[in-house]
């Protein structure tokens, strides 16, 4: 059987790379590693082992979840890159040809995999209680040895986690160190079941509950403080009968107003609250706390989905500019009487993948970096993300964008802390950053006071990785089960 990937000639800085990596001692070309930093920052990219039997196939969100690591010792960088081994990719590996079809589409797949978990494990790195977790969000979580990026196999929290599918977008609480996380479609695809849990420090789960969304769609990410949980309905629609017929799972529907759940922490299903608001489509959550009375929660939003893949409800055309995604604050008042929220603007330019310092998560913070898509007035040569924004979500400082250069994309930014007594936002900021017209890629390490200083490190790679989901760095007590916070060391 030839096997040939559609439409790519593996000369594209994007074509799969097939390839698992052990390379130790990468190139410093500029500047130096600082000698504290000890961990790994973690990254998941989408790579199909096997093309696609699906003309017109959702590539970057149905390819096979491909696990990597930068990791740091004593200045020195070492990586390793390996196939998150999937009920999926076992079976397809097995056989030597793709199995599974459409995106979010088990009807389409071969009948040889009937009933087989269709997760990919191209979204997230989670490290919590010791463990290292692969996520996507329409499938069981998957363990890895943190340190080998070896597959354990899939997780349920020893049997405790009953929803079949888990967020890609756990949050970590600062003070308690516990873990929140839900899953929607949490009964089977295209349900409105959503499940909350919430797991101690050592990773035992401690809360359960479930209810229903108003109406049938994707919940990416959450919103959390210390005292409130927040879901962000936003109607990006996935019915049963649109993947029956083979259409797209998800579907923009303009018609349908916003929800947002709010449930106490550690609340029952019956004890969600739903505030209403204008159609728009939720993307990341920056960062989110409470004062007891007003929640804050922080995310980005677009007029409709970011991805132009998925075709409006009516079929009409889809305009570039209600896709790009904007920072805002949403304002939520538990004591007043009405359904409604209030929303402010928090940076001027479209930007996605924001990051903060995630010591802050569920409390009071300042500190946000992401990506920019779009600078107005500046120059530049290439799409997608090319632009690093550092910003003060208070406005009280001032915010710093970098510009990475001509025909590069860059990865979501990760904020490191220098220390573990270190101030809000003091400490460096890494990304990926891909160079197309040489065909590879290189780490910046860059100090997040001032993202347009020379960076404090470049660390080459003689080869390109492929646009990456998520990114997290864990320190090396994270990584040994010491702690659950952020920290380096």
């Amino acid at each position: 059987m030839n096997i040939r990937f559609p439409n790519n000639d593996f000369t594209s800085f994007e074509a799969p790379m097939r390839a698992e990596i052990d390379l130790d001692g990468l190139e410093v070309v500029q500047g130096a590693v600082p000698q504290h930093l000890d961990g790994g920052f973690f990254r998941l990219i989408g790579d199909r082992k096997w093309p696609s039997f699906v003309e017109n196939d959702v590539f970057m969100l149905n390819e096979d979840g491909m696990a990597s690591c930068f990791y740091f010792k004593d200045g020195r960088v070492n990586f390793r890159m390996r196939y998150v081994r999937t009920p999926r990719f076992v079976a397809e590996e097995k056989a030597g040809r793709a199995l599974f079809g459409q995106y979010r589409n088990p009807f389409s797949d071969d009948s040889s995999v009937a009933g087989l978990s269709r997760g990919t494990a191209n979204v997230t790195m989670l490290v919590h209680g010791g463990k290292l977790l692969a996520m996507k969000e329409d499938s069981p979580a998957i363990e890895m040895n943190p340190f080998t990026l070896e597959t354990i196999g899939e997780y349920d929290w020893d049997g405790k986690v009953t929803a079949t599918a888990i967020t890609a977008h756990p949050k970590i609480d600062s003070r308690t160190g516990e873990l929140v996380f839900f899953g929607y479609c949490a009964a089977g695809p295209a349900t409105t079941d959503i499940a909350y849990y919430e797991a101690d420090s050592n990773g035992r789960i401690i809360h359960e509950a479930w209810f229903h969304a108003p109406y049938t769609c994707m919940v990416h990410d959450i919103m959390v403080t210390q005292n409130y949980v927040v879901f962000p309905i936003t109607p990006l629609r996935h019915e049963l009968e649109w993947i029956q017929r083979h259409e797209p799972a998800f579907k923009w529907d303009y018609t349908k107003e916003v929800y947002l759940g709010v449930l106490p922490r550690k609340g029952r299903g019956d004890q969600i609250r739903w505030f209403k608001g204008p159609n728009q489509c939720h993307g990341h959550t920056i960062g989110a706390y409470d004062d007891g009375r007003y929640i804050y929660a922080d995310n980005t939003f677009s007029k409709r989905s970011f991805f132009r893949f998925f075709p409006n409800i009516d079929g009409s055309q889809i305009e570039p500019a209600h896709t790009m995604p904007y920072a805002k604050r949403v304002v939520i008042d538990m004591e007043g009487q009405g359904d409604g929220f209030t929303e402010q603007p928090l940076f001027e330019y479209p930007g996605e993948l924001p990051r903060i310092d995630t010591r802050f998560e569920t409390v009071p913070y300042s500190f946000a970096t992401m990506n920019l898509l779009d600078v107005p007035g500046q120059e530049r040569v290439g799409g997608g993300f090319q632009w690093i924004a550092t910003l003060d979500v208070s406005g009280k400082g001032p915010s710093k964008i970098l510009y990475a250069g001509h025909n590069c994309s860059i990865g979501e930014p990760q904020f490191v802390p220098a220390h573990d007594e270190a101030a809000e936002g003091e400490g460096y900021i890494m990304a990926v950053v891909g160079r197309h017209e040489q065909m590879r890629s290189e780490l910046l390490i860059l100090d997040a006071s001032d993202i347009n200083a020379p960076p404090v490190a470049t660390v080459a790679l003689p080869f390109r990785l492929r646009s990456t989901g998520h990114g997290y760095w864990y320190g090396g007590r994270q990584l040994r089960g010491e702690t659950n916070l952020l920290g380096a060391w």
